[in-house]
């Protein structure tokens, strides 16, 4: 506990360093998603190639990837852009699964209705799919944030700094706090970037509580009903 307290100012440093990690994926993950899940759902021909081939992303070690990636792209092996890219392409392996199934868990007939009274694809698609959609993006975006934030910690093997390097400074010098420390603070990071998107969500989305507070409503109705 004394190691945490006398290093709350390198704990704090690195935490900073672990959210410019982790928040660009996230963001870069989503704006990819959104339109290549909307192909996978809009093209059926193509969603079972297209949900498959990214699929496979996910499936790709972390390590090797990181490792990798700098004779790719020609950076060096302990750049954060590295980091960003290969998390950004995890992101897109979680997401668009997402993506699709969102847009296609729009009900039909309001799709109808909208185009019937004169939105264009375009409009529609901005003003009924997405909004629509946003509960199902939402969630998957949940999942990638939590995901991200704790992958960034395998960077730390490679060298590029965040609090994973906790995890390696702590093994390496047998410090059991500051493992712990490590932990604990990635843990906290993720809770409070899924607790910020929920509120976002819920700023964005107000329909959405009030969709379920009218099923509330319906399921004490018929508790009663049934009592």
């Amino acid at each position: 506990m004394s190691w945490i307290v006398d290093n709350l100012d390198l704990i704090g440093e690195l935490a900073l360093v672990h959210l410019r990690l982790a928040v660009p994926p996230i963001v870069l993950a989503f704006v990819l998603s959104v339109p290549i899940g909307w192909v996978a759902w809009r093209y059926e021909w193509s969603r079972g190639v297209l949900l498959s081939v990214i699929g496979l992303i996910y499936a790709i070690p972390s390590l090797p990837l990181f490792v990798a990636l700098p004779a790719i792209l020609g950076t060096s092996r302990r750049s954060e852009l590295n980091v960003i890219i290969a998390l950004t392409l995890y992101g897109i392996a979680l997401m668009v699964r997402s993506v699709a199934d969102g847009f296609g868990g729009v009900d039909r007939d309001i799709r109808q209705a909208a185009t019937g009274v004169g939105y264009s694809g375009w409009g529609r698609f901005w003003q009924v799919d997405l909004p629509l959609a946003g509960p199902v993006l939402l969630a998957g975006l949940r999942v990638v944030a939590v995901s991200t934030v704790s992958l960034v910690t395998v960077g730390a093997v490679i060298g590029v700094q965040s609090l994973g390097s906790l995890f390696t400074d702590g093994f390496q010098r047998g410090i059991q706090a500051e493992i712990w420390a490590g932990i604990i603070a990635t843990m906290l990071l993720a809770f409070a970037i899924d607790g910020l998107l929920v509120v976002a969500g819920r700023l964005a989305m107000p329909w959405t509580r009030a969709g379920a507070a009218a099923s509330a409503t319906r399921t004490d109705e018929r508790e009663e009903a049934t009592a």
